[in-house]
């Protein structure tokens, strides 16, 4: 499955598990649209599934419903062993930033937002090629990386 969204949820158990939720990428066959789905981590789910419908946005939301039923209706939940919007405080969330490489003039800007608006950076800070972008309370927005080619990581590097 090519996945297109996943959540990790918290699954409070000695030792603490997680479970996987993934959503891939809608599909037709034969007429009809298809959008796969797994939890990973709770019991009796962890093979591929999928939700169907007319079009490719259908056939996503029937996935994300049967998702949201499924979780809802686990013993896990009804347990209260299952956290979707927190995490523990010894653990630590993976959280995505945003990569823009401009190859031609190798600078790369990396956000820890998916949109920053124009004007939304109010400070910056310049230390040899990186320059930090600071929002109005202080939080980093992003930095622009020089040379990016070689400071990169190459997964980074699309």
């Amino acid at each position: 499955m090519y996945e297109i969204a996943q959540r990790v949820l918290v699954l409070e158990t000695v030792p603490l598990r997680e479970v996987v939720v993934t959503v891939g990428v809608p599909y037709e066959e034969a007429g009809e649209w298809s959008c796969p789905y797994r939890i990973d981590g709770l019991a009796g789910w962890e093979h591929e599934r999928r939700a169907t419908g007319r079009d490719a946005l259908e056939a996503v939301e029937v996935a994300l419903a049967m998702v949201r039923a499924a979780l809802a209706g686990s013993h896990e939940a009804k347990e209260g062993l299952l956290h979707p919007d927190d995490t523990p405080p010894d653990r630590q969330r993976t959280q995505t930033v945003y990569v823009n490489w401009d190859k031609d003039r190798d600078i790369a800007y990396i956000a820890m937002k998916h949109e920053i608006v124009p004007g939304e950076a109010v400070r910056q800070t310049v230390s040899e090629d990186v320059v930090l972008d600071y929002g109005a309370s202080g939080e980093l927005l992003g930095l622009e990386l020089l040379n990016a080619a070689t400071r990169l990581p190459s997964e980074m590097r699309l």
